[in-house]
């Protein structure tokens, strides 16, 4: 396994910190003299998962301080029950490794505690369940809280927290893998994976990225897009726009000034974050100020936008990373001349051929303040 050695040296770095301070403030709590360990050889092995690989779902705080105390508390109960050292450490992992599959709490590591309380030696058998707290409790939380320091001030996300999009009908990649598709395919394959399902698939759309651009080679947008189905000025009432891309179906509409130039984008999401609809698309009609709303109080100003020439693989990361659905194409007027989503993406790779279109869809006429295309939205 390759990394740069930025990250080699983040994780050498990470390490020396993380163990130093564990050592050095479990033997100033303990004193000189005590006779219990001030750090025991596992720890070792979760400074390699803490510092150098923060995202597995085996280095997480739940599994390093659950696994340790649960394997230590199985290692010293085997070793006052069964005499024969050899069977009494099989048996402690073993146990432990059930108990922290039971628990989800499975940390490598944790079978070495497991063995330590076992094998360990006088000083280790005479603290009995003392030795779950001193040292393997303590060891274990100070290792997690320097990690947590250490790697977000070096720019890791630790703990990993699962992300949940504000709108569930906005998702990214460009097949639409859906975290439950994830989830299933991890159920089907019953195995420990040392990847959390939020990395996988954002693994996956990485893929599809890479894989879409060696794919898509000189197609430009005008070969791909859609007709505007619809655009609407500023001042258009939002009730007005809601009720249409309702009927039409539309996840976002562009909006142009009278001279059809783009000055901005509305989006359903745009309604969600605003509180103006509920769930299932109903107006919340205690919303004040609701029917006085236009589109310029809602739209987003800053719109990613492309010309027809523009290569299609130059959209693909912004719809990925950003979670766009639809990316205005302009002329060089900057009016709208069309739209690229991402099922014009999916059906412009699969098309034979890549053959492009010479001709831009008609422009739309416009009726009132909502300018109509007779394509289909």
């Amino acid at each position: 396994m390759r990394v740069s050695l930025v990250e080699a040296s983040r994780a050498t770095l990470g390490a020396l910190v993380g163990i130093l301070l564990a050592g050095l403030i479990t033997r100033a709590a303990m004193g000189e003299g005590s006779v219990a360990p001030m750090l025991i050889a596992p720890m070792g092995a979760s400074a390699v998962l803490l510092f150098a690989a923060p995202s597995s779902p085996l280095a997480q705080p739940w599994s390093i301080l659950a696994g340790n105390c649960i394997a230590a508390a199985i290692g010293v109960t085997i070793a006052g029950l069964v005499g024969d050292p050899i069977l009494a450490a099989a048996l402690a992992l073993s146990l432990a490794i059930g108990a922290m599959l039971a628990t989800q709490s499975l940390h490598p590591p944790s079978g070495a505690v497991a063995l330590t309380a076992v094998l360990g030696g006088p000083a280790v058998l005479e603290l009995g369940y003392g030795f779950v707290f001193w040292p393997v409790a303590v060891n274990s939380l100070l290792l997690v809280v320097a990690a947590m320091v250490f790697n977000r001030l070096t720019g890791r996300a630790y703990p990993t927290v699962p992300v949940k999009a504000a709108d569930d009908s906005v998702r990214t990649g460009l097949l639409d893998v859906q975290p439950t598709d994830v989830e299933a395919v991890l159920r089907q394959y019953d195995e420990i994976v040392n990847v959390t399902p939020e990395v996988l698939e954002h693994l996956l759309e990485q893929a599809q990225i890479r894989a879409f651009q060696r794919s898509a080679g000189q197609l430009a947008c005008a070969s791909i897009m859609s007709p505007v189905a619809a655009t609407v000025l500023p001042t258009t009432p939002v009730r007005t726009i809601w009720a249409l891309m309702q009927r039409a179906e539309l996840r976002a509409l562009p909006v142009v000034d009278r001279h059809g130039g783009l000055v901005g984008i509305i989006s359903r999401t745009d309604f969600f974050v605003a509180h103006l609809v509920d769930q299932r698309g109903k107006v919340k009609k205690w919303q004040i100020g609701f029917p006085r709303l236009r589109a310029h109080d809602l739209m987003s100003r800053n719109v990613q936008s492309a010309l027809p020439e523009t290569l299609v693989s130059k959209l693909v990361s912004p719809m990925v990373d950003q979670g766009l659905h639809q990316i205005p194409i302009v002329d060089a007027s900057n009016r709208v001349v069309g739209m690229v989503s991402q099922a014009d993406l999916l059906s412009g790779l699969f098309r034979s051929g890549f053959e492009r279109v010479a001709e831009f869809p008609k422009q739309p006429q416009s009726i009132g303040d909502v300018s109509l295309s007779s394509a289909p939205a």
